[in-house]
């Protein structure tokens, strides 16, 4: 296990010379202080504060209603909790699509108010000028492309992209926009193996994958999910490394069961 405390903190540039040497980087989502600290205890690379938080932490059944105040609360959390790895915060919905003066004031905020190290959008050609101005106020910033969950109700649904070949050849298109721009770092969610190792061939940046396969330069799940906490999402690409949902049942039954026998607490647990 990496102590964290005693290990070189990640940055962009870290991010960059592990894709030139060929090291996967590793990637999780975290929302509060206490899971955040035990992620990055572990050695983990890039934590992201996903708007995931919507569906998660709050319930809500896609990524859209989350607001800025509370990414910055579970950003806030998050970075408390951190000492190696790389915070990165998504733009909620909202924040940034077609205003890039918005945009600006939306990743400014993160920065300020959270103390995290970059920001991540959703989008290629359409979101250019906002990732534009973000860049200008020396503010990293993560792209996402592929399966991008804030327009779902454009998609209709969470099927894989860009298994046609024009919509494959826009995001390839759309990856080199993002490079050229100045993101030092892509996204890419839900597309074909073949199609994601392409693109993280031909651009200098690390690609990211979440269901696109492993030729490409690191790998990120939900951490909820990934720990076998949310049992009820079973995408092909999601492999479960604990099975969290049993052990906290079945912790927390048998406390109820002590309590209401009288078996806890005991002599040994009181005062």
């Amino acid at each position: 296990m990496t102590q964290a405390g005693k290990a070189k903190r990640v940055t962009t540039h870290v991010l960059q010379e592990m894709k030139a040497a060929g090291e996967n980087i590793a990637m999780l989502t975290a929302y509060d202080y206490s899971l955040a600290r035990l992620v990055d205890h572990a050695g983990i690379d890039v934590i992201l504060v996903g708007d995931s938080a919507s569906n998660v932490m709050a319930g809500h059944e896609t990524t859209l209603p989350i607001t800025l105040d509370q990414m910055i609360y579970h950003a806030s959390s998050v970075v408390r909790g951190v000492e190696r790895a790389l915070v990165v915060v998504d733009l909620p919905f909202g924040t940034y699509q077609g205003n890039s003066k918005e945009a600006l004031g939306s990743a400014i905020r993160i920065m300020k108010e959270s103390g995290a190290h970059a920001v991540k959008l959703e989008g290629g050609k359409e979101v250019i000028e906002s990732i534009g101005r973000i860049l200008t106020a020396g503010i990293p910033v993560m792209g996402h492309l592929g399966l991008t969950p804030q327009s779902i109700y454009k998609f209709g649904t969470y099927v894989v992209r860009a298994k046609e070949e024009a919509e494959a050849e826009r995001l390839r298109s759309d990856a080199l926009l993002l490079e050229e721009a100045g993101c030092f770092a892509i996204v890419l969610e839900k597309i074909p193996a073949e199609l994601a190792a392409a693109v993280a061939a031909s651009v200098r940046i690390p690609v990211i994958g979440i269901g696109a396969g492993g030729s490409v330069d690191g790998q990120v799940l939900v951490l909820h999910d990934m720990l076998g906490i949310n049992t009820e999402f079973h995408p092909r690409f999601l492999r479960r490394y604990a099975d969290l949902h049993e052990a906290i049942t079945g912790a927390v039954g048998r406390y109820i069961e002590d309590v209401r026998s009288g078996d806890f607490p005991n002599k040994d647990e009181q005062y």
